[in-house]
């Protein structure tokens, strides 16, 4: 099998599996993230599938997605674990009615990217997302998941998982040989989230790796120009040296988060969101 037929075998096997769960209520799937817009690596790359389930939302609906992704990923190819699953209503993704899981990011990659695997294409009522939109979504994202200060409602969500007082990727950025030890999948992303999130700020458009780190590296004020090229190569295969790929994270990942830190709490602060503008400076007081 080729690296792209690894990830589509596992969508097939979702699809199938939702259908069956689902029934009639299934009524459209999409590949999306990288199996959609080109770039998979089964190495890194997580298995995105896009589900729009029939109106009106149930309360069942969620436990039912959980349940089956649960189902999908035990017992499987290591491919199968990555599957992560995007889910709503016609009504949900309008924003006529509350439910499902389709951040902004992910409903612009479904409008702009979503490959139909099966059932009738409904994207027709899904709500495009605006700027910024889209900005506070991936300023959330990156703090609740990059090492930036967390909300209460993130601390309570950890806490009840049993995962309280978690720093995230904060001490992986601080200490790249732990970071590196981790393995490429985590590596990469934390070197290119803070990349594509720049690129979606300011183009208002899906932050691929591809094109994210093609235009942070026609940047005259790219500090992390290297390392951004080696990451996008450690997707495909990992660091053949880990002591020298520490080394180049150790010269350049703080300053590639100083320098999206700081475009975001511009932004942040232009679109009068100074609560998220003010976790951001702390983010970079923490990093500092």
């Amino acid at each position: 099998m080729t690296a792209t037929d690894q990830g589509e075998a596992v969508l097939a096997y979702a699809v199938a599996a939702y259908a069956a769960a689902l029934g009639s209520r299934l009524v459209a799937g999409y590949a999306l993230g990288s199996l959609a817009h080109g770039g998979f690596s089964p190495l890194v790359s997580d298995v995105d599938l896009g589900l729009i389930l029939a109106d009106p939302p149930r309360v069942s609906d969620r436990l039912t997605i959980r349940r089956v992704a649960g189902a999908v990923r035990a017992g499987g190819p290591a491919s199968r674990e990555r599957l992560s699953v995007f889910w709503g209503t016609p009504s949900t993704l309008a924003g006529q009615a509350r439910g499902g899981r389709f951040p902004p990011l992910d409903r612009l990659d479904l409008l702009d990217y979503g490959r139909l695997l099966t059932g009738r294409d409904a994207r027709d009522r899904v709500a495009r997302p605006g700027r910024a939109e889209l900005l506070v979504a991936g300023s959330e994202f990156a703090l609740g998941s990059l090492g930036g200060p967390r909300s209460l409602p993130d601390r309570l969500r950890e806490w009840s998982r049993g995962r309280p007082g978690q720093d995230h990727a904060l001490d992986e950025i601080r200490d790249p040989a732990l970071l590196v030890s981790r393995g490429p999948r985590r590596l990469t992303k934390i070197v290119l989230f803070p990349v594509r999130f720049l690129f979606t700020a300011e183009t208002g458009r899906v932050g691929t790796n591809g094109l994210a780190a093609e235009q942070y590296l026609a940047r005259a004020d790219a500090p992390a120009a290297e390392l951004v090229t080696e990451a996008l190569a450690w997707r495909e295969r990992p660091p053949a040296d880990p002591g020298a790929a520490a080394a180049l994270v150790g010269r350049e990942l703080i300053p590639l988060y100083l320098q999206f830190i700081d475009d975001h709490i511009a932004r942040l602060t232009d679109a009068g969101r100074d609560d998220l503008a003010g976790r951001f400076r702390r983010w970079r007081a923490r990093l500092r």
